[in-house]
């Protein structure tokens, strides 16, 4: 484990060698939203693994989600070794940004407080950072996935930036990173559309 426990994170070190630091996203009650806690916590785990000599890259995943029909593994992932492949279940990346969390606050409380600085560690950290998205990446979580180098997305992957059926748009970078992944026109669907592509 990397440093003091963590409310809505599980970090441990995985593979033959625990040469990969995983991060699996733990607030299922939330569908994973992306709370300020969570985030703090995601900065402090990615730190710690960046310093860890042992760590040689960064896996970043969401929890398990029960949906109808998923399959009966009961066992987390086995990542790089170990068993050998993804355990085959639905895991739910991040659904977003907390609404809750941000519906009340005006621009000047965001602006001055600097209400998302920070989002931006996942892109700031030296090792490599893989997200392994099998299940939603919504708002904030596709952004947060579009920050890692290598997105490993499986079968029931799905990508979308649906900010503006809420009247806002993507705020943590998710319209220019969009635009880099998946071309102008795609990107521009997307965000004008709230629509979500699979894998």
């Amino acid at each position: 484990r990397a440093g003091a426990p963590f409310q809505y994170l599980a970090v441990q070190k995985a593979g033959a060698q625990q040469s990969v630091g995983l991060i699996q996203l733990n607030r299922p009650q939330a569908l994973n939203a992306l709370c300020e806690g969570l985030m703090e916590e995601l900065r402090r785990a990615l730190e710690a693994l960046e310093n860890d000599p042992q760590v040689g890259a960064i896996v970043i995943t969401g929890s398990q989600k029960a949906f109808a029909g998923r399959a009966g593994c009961l066992s987390p992932p086995q990542i790089l070794g170990g068993g050998g492949g993804w355990c085959p279940i639905l895991f739910l990346f991040a659904a977003g940004a907390d609404i809750k969390e941000m519906q009340n606050k005006t621009f000047q409380e965001c602006y001055s407080s600097g209400f998302l600085a920070g989002w931006d560690k996942v892109s700031t950290v030296r090792k490599p950072i893989i997200a392994a998205v099998n299940g939603y990446a919504l708002g904030g979580g596709c952004e947060l996935a579009m920050m890692c180098d290598i997105i490993y997305a499986g079968e029931k992957a799905q990508f979308g930036q649906p900010e503006i059926l809420l009247g806002t748009i993507p705020g943590a970078g998710g319209t220019q990173r969009l635009t880099r992944a998946v071309g102008k026109s795609l990107a521009m669907e997307m965000v004008l559309t709230g629509d979500r592509i699979s894998a």
